[in-house]
């Protein structure tokens, strides 16, 4: 099969999610300039620099009451700040129940049954569940061709791990197990690590 994606696939469900996976899932939480808290994931995340550490999430739809983009990135445009909140197995419900598309005013923390911790580094809540949380300032919007398509990015200035998912120094994924995204509406765990060491 051969398709240009202008012509369309042809197929029940748009493929392109399915072949760039996983995808790890940014759970992004932020504070409007209202004082209202939002919370919402986002597969197309990753990191996209190491000195300094930075990260990226796009938001690729509107809400009516948004106009041009949804919460998420309203909120960051207006204030400047956000967190990454990594998604565990455990949390995997709570997580989904936060993508719902609850009005401007909801809070999804609430909605899910999360508690709220306060970041050290930036005016924002993040998920206290969480295995491990980045603190982000808002070091560009870009905005991308079609409709609704906006990429924030952000340089990471605080990090946050509890102490129960590290081993030897290092952060354990198998203790909390990352949920990554696989497209169409399936889901995978990481379960099982094997080394690669580089040639050089």
């Amino acid at each position: 099969m051969f398709y240009r994606p202008e012509d369309g696939h042809g197929l029940p469900r748009n493929p392109f999610n399915a072949i760039v996976t996983p995808r790890p899932i940014g759970w992004i939480s932020t504070r409007g300039a209202d004082g209202r808290d939002n919370l919402a994931p986002y597969s197309f995340f990753n990191a996209v620099a190491y000195t300094p550490p930075m990260v990226m999430f796009a938001s690729t739809s509107a809400k009516e009451d948004r106009d041009d983009t949804k919460d998420s990135a309203a909120n960051i445009r207006d204030t400047g700040v956000f967190a990454v909140n990594i998604v565990s197995y455990a949390l995997r419900d709570a997580m989904n129940a936060s993508s719902a598309g609850l009005p401007r005013e909801a809070d999804e923390f609430a909605h899910a049954g999360l508690a709220k911790a306060q970041c050290r580094t930036v005016d924002c809540p993040f998920v206290a569940e969480a295995p491990a949380v980045l603190e982000c300032r808002l070091v560009e919007q870009v905005r991308l061709p079609g409709e609704a398509n906006l990429v924030s990015f952000g340089e990471v200035t605080g990090v946050h791990i509890r102490d129960e998912f590290l081993k030897d120094g290092r952060l354990d994924l198998t203790l909390y197990q990352p949920l990554t995204r696989l497209g169409y509406q399936d889901y995978s765990r990481i379960t099982e690590l094997f080394p690669l060491r580089r040639p050089d």
